[in-house]
């Protein structure tokens, strides 16, 4: 398993990134990290290794640049820059394009809370490099008018306590044109910290990456009680 320490330039300083690499790597898995996280994410962290165990690559990006996050810790002002986070993903999508080890491989976007709108952005202006997408705990509504141009199939994963995100996440749905699904992992709540419930997250954004589109949407009772 080969791995990397990535830099990408972005407005005069450089974004960073971990790509991990495993042996004949099936598809590559670009992270989009949520409001005030990092690519340090322990919760991201975790979930890369169940895809790198599947034979998925990885790539854990800081989208923002040491002096923005900076600025972004007192302010809050860039973690909810959708446009900004989404233009620093579709970097990274043509740094993998043109990376030797990876510029063959299918690219999946994961996001996760604001993380997870900038991964919907990116996916409607770059369709020729995204195959799928998932959003763990994610605002996708924050895509706005990019929701109805994503072509790539969407999984929606969701907390079963996190009602309001739940409810954001039921509306941006209704928006996509893509192949999509809600799925809510029943008794976590936003951040997935409840025993058992980010391994449920990460198995399912595990399979959607490896068979994008599969299963079939649920209707609201079904999400409700968490059934397949």
């Amino acid at each position: 398993m080969m791995a990397e320490e990535i830099s990408l330039p972005a407005d005069g300083e450089a974004t960073t990134g971990d790509l991990v690499l495993p042996e004949s790597a099936r598809s590559v898995v670009l992270f989009a990290h949520g409001s005030g996280s990092s690519r340090h994410s322990p919760r991201n962290r975790a979930v890369a290794e169940v895809f790198q165990a599947a034979g998925l690559a990885t790539v854990l990006m800081d989208l923002l640049t040491p002096q923005e996050e900076r600025v972004d810790e007192v302010t809050a002002e860039h973690r909810f820059d959708i446009g900004l986070l989404g233009h620093r993903l579709a970097t990274a999508l043509e740094w993998l394009r043109i990376h030797p080890p990876t510029a063959e491989l299918p690219v999946g976007l994961f996001g996760a809370s604001t993380g997870a709108a900038a991964a919907l952005v990116a996916a409607a202006e770059r369709p020729d490099r995204v195959h799928c997408v998932v959003s763990r705990g994610g605002r996708p509504d924050l895509a706005g008018d990019a929701l109805p141009r994503v072509r790539a199939p969407v999984l929606l994963i969701v907390g079963g306590e996190d009602t309001g995100v739940l409810r954001l996440n039921r509306a941006a749905a209704a928006r996509l044109a893509a192949p999509h699904r809600v799925q809510v992992v029943p008794g976590a709540t936003h951040l997935f910290e409840e025993p058992g419930t980010l391994a449920q997250a990460a198995d399912a954004a595990r399979e959607w990456f490896l068979h994008p589109g599969t299963g079939r949407e649920r209707t609201d009772q079904e999400q409700d009680q968490g059934q397949d």
